[in-house]
């Protein structure tokens, strides 16, 4: 084989660490409304971008995100995308959804009210529901844990909470007679909400 230059400088690609399933107690760093396209017409949704602030875990997303420097695809993998609740007939749901996470917002941070600024939640506090859920690419299937929903800080800190339940994919034999009450919520992000 014929040496390569500068060797000694080539970072060795290394497993990505796995946060448990659980809880976490996070602050968000940053926060934007996103409209997205769909055979329906577009429609739109609140990313917001987190990390983990306490325990163990502290930093993880930043880590992680720093983890990947020098790859393609570098992602920010602490983010959850809700749809923006609408007036439209038969989408109340979004707004239940929605008004979930404010309140966690509302009930984390004394003294903070939703004003619709979603500007204004950049440094609030908010707890983090981790779950497992399985993926497909190429061929390949596995499992990794991903982001979940919000819940009230305090919750997370006195164990007030159940700890998700595995998303299996829609054809999985497992998933048949799951229910799944939340849309597809969190995926990863390519900003890091600098």
């Amino acid at each position: 084989m014929q040496p390569i230059n500068n060797w000694n400088n080539v970072k060795a690609k290394s497993a990505r660490e796995q946060l448990p399933v659980g809880g976490y107690v996070c602050r968000i760093i940053g926060a934007k409304e996103v409209t997205y396209q769909s055979n329906n017409g577009p429609f739109k949704k609140l990313e917001v971008g987190f990390d983990i602030i306490e325990g163990n875990y502290a930093g993880f997303y930043n880590n992680d995100y720093k983890a990947q420097e020098g790859y393609d695809n570098q992602k920010w993998t602490g983010v959850i995308r809700l749809n923006s609740p609408t007036d439209v007939p038969g989408e109340e749901w979004k707004a239940t959804t929605f008004k979930s996470f404010t309140n966690s917002i509302e009930d984390s941070n004394p003294g903070y009210h939703w004003d619709w600024n979603e500007k204004l939640l950049k440094g609030k506090i908010v707890g983090v529901l981790v779950r497992n859920e399985e993926w497909e690419y190429e061929g390949k299937t596995g499992w990794k844990t991903k982001p979940f929903m919000f819940i009230p800080a305090d919750d997370i800190r006195e164990g007030k909470f159940k700890t998700p339940k595995d998303k299996p994919l829609n054809n999985s034999a497992a998933n048949i007679n799951q229910n799944d009450n939340f849309a597809d919520m969190p995926l990863d992000d390519d900003l890091p909400f600098n």
